[in-house]
């Protein structure tokens, strides 16, 4: 009688690690089928509502910005030729190292009555202190300008590699029908790379949509801080968690219109020949105007924020460099660290094992654990800390707690919402290993362990590096999360930077602001090398 077969390690393996991500996401959900509480009728009544619009404010207005930045600046580099250009093609994506909450902390101290901006303006006109030119940008609108500012890169990026891809004669037959550089950019160019504009587009959504420490020091009530306020405000973990199940629908349909629109519109060249397109030269005022408009976003998302900070720091005496501050950054690092680690040993033997079990789950899988990136760090944590609870009531019985409150969710959630970028790193890796060269390590009887140990892992340490440096820039900037999963008195840089601003103490801040921008410089690095060899050899 043949014994039924039992399915492999490596074939169950991505099954159980997707069960472990979606088990927190899940939680939160089934909290909708719970009772309801006092406070979630009060919430209902009163201040729903306006999480819902002020959520949707946002959303609209970010998009909208970020598409007019991101587009237009990624259409000018790329098809004007002017001084300064090759400075811009790379320092456009600079924002990308500013986190929207430094850039609110730095607008606040920036534009405050007796700031920065106001005090240079009293000084160059000689007016009197009471004189106020720039006035309170501590609302929605200022949150606007900070999310685009910080998250227009995102469409930059992929909008410029579409327009490296469009060919000469594309742009030459708008020209034949008549058609001038605006409305070739508008009519034809843009249509065509809609389908990748829409997913830069979303990844600016998500990030407007996950983000707290900006709307929560601008005031603004979104379902962000109002699950944050819910559960430590009214202690009410429940209703926090329906809060956040809203929120996860919200983003899941954000998702869904993503993919949808990305499968219904895939627009290629009916040409299998590539022609460069042709740089036109501008001079004088054109070539000024062209570099401004490219120039104010890195002003304004990364210059501003970088010069204000350091400035805030040396006024503060260079004393930031205390015990608390290096406490802080060696407690980020050995998270960061931790994470990055973990995240790219997870996603190597993820893609290892879908190499070798080639089935019609693969890419579902692959896809479905990438989606925690999509997922607010706030509904994250609040998952966690609801599955660690519940493992702690019913498994470690008769104890004090164990794991709730522990640096395990901390980097649990840490590798849940950085996945993707790791898995990313090594979905290209392995496409550039031959399976030739698998068949010949298992003629050998090189199988399982051996072979990604001996063979695949040699081959893929720079995937392995590049990983881990993405998910550890990624990590020390996450707030949310740090700041409902960490330990009691477990401060972070970016904790730290949101305590110190919560109470108005900018110069404090100045340095754990510094240190995050300095390590969300390193995506940045990667990402203009992979730029610089973006575009097509000529033919």
């Amino acid at each position: 009688m043949l014994k039924p077969s039992i399915p492999s390690f490596w074939a169950v393996l991505p099954f159980l690690i997707l069960f472990l991500f979606l088990l927190p996401v899940l939680i939160v959900l089934f909290s909708l089928f719970s009772g309801y509480s006092e406070n979630w009728a009060h919430l209902y009544n009163y201040v729903l509502v306006d999480y819902i619009s002020n959520t949707l404010y946002l959303i609209i207005g970010v998009s909208l910005t970020s598409l007019l930045i991101g587009t237009i600046s990624a259409w000018i580099v790329t098809n004007y030729d002017f001084f300064g250009k090759r400075f811009l093609e790379w320092a456009l994506i600079l924002p990308l190292a500013t986190p929207p909450y430094i850039l609110a902390y730095t607008f606040t101290g920036f534009f405050d009555a007796y700031g920065t901006a106001n005090n240079i303006i009293r000084e160059i006109f000689s007016l009197d202190q009471s004189f106020i030119l720039f006035p309170n940008i501590r609302n929605i609108y200022g949150a606007i300008a900070v999310f685009s500012f910080t998250l227009y890169p995102y469409i930059y990026l992929v909008s410029r590699a579409a327009f490296l891809n469009q060919s000469r004669s594309i742009l030459e037959a708008g020209r034949m029908l008549g058609l001038n550089q605006y409305e070739i950019f508008y009519k034809l160019s843009l249509p065509i790379i809609r389908p990748a504009v829409i997913g830069g587009l979303m990844l600016v959504i998500m990030e407007t949509i996950s983000d707290f420490g900006a709307v929560d020091h601008f005031a603004i009530q979104t379902f962000t801080t109002g699950v944050f306020r819910t559960w430590h405000g009214m202690y009410d973990l429940t209703t926090a968690m329906q809060l956040a199940s809203i929120l996860l629908i919200f983003v899941a349909t954000f998702v869904w219109i993503e993919k949808t629109s990305r499968k219904k519109a895939l627009y290629t060249s009916g040409s299998s020949t590539f022609k460069p397109a042709k740089k036109i030269k501008l001079i004088k005022m054109k070539a000024v105007i062209a570099f401004l408009i490219c120039f104010i976003p890195i002003l304004i998302g990364f210059i501003l924020p970088i010069t204000e900070l350091t400035k805030w720091a040396i006024n503060y005496n260079l004393t930031f460099f205390d015990e608390k501050f290096l406490q802080a950054a060696m407690n980020t690092i050995l998270l960061a660290v931790a994470a990055g680690i973990l995240c790219a040993s997870i996603a190597l033997i993820i893609n290892f094992s879908i190499r070798f079990n080639k089935n019609r789950f693969s890419n579902f899988l692959s896809s479905f654990l990438s989606l925690g990136y999509a997922v607010p760090g706030l509904i994250l944590a609040v998952g966690i800390v609801q599955l660690f609870a519940l493992i702690d009531k019913n498994i470690f019985i008769n104890t004090d707690i164990i794991i709730t409150g522990s640096l395990i969710g901390l980097i649990f959630a840490y590798v849940i919402k950085s996945y993707a970028l790791a898995n990313s790193t090594f979905e290209s890796g392995f496409q550039r290993i031959s399976f030739h060269l698998d068949d010949s390590a298992r003629t050998l009887n090189s199988s399982g362990w051996n072979l990604l140990s001996r063979v695949h892992f040699p081959l893929l340490k720079t995937s392995f590096l590049t990983s881990i440096l993405l998910v550890t820039s990624e990590v020390v900037k996450e707030l949310p999360a740090t700041l409902i999963l960490r330990p009691f008195n477990f401060d972070t840089l970016a904790v730290s930077t949101y305590i110190y601003a919560a109470e108005e103490r900018m110069f404090q801040a100045a340095a754990p602001a510094i240190a995050i921008m300095l390590v969300g410089l390193i995506p940045i690095i990667l990402l203009t090398k992979m730029i610089s060899s973006s575009r097509p050899m000529d033919k």
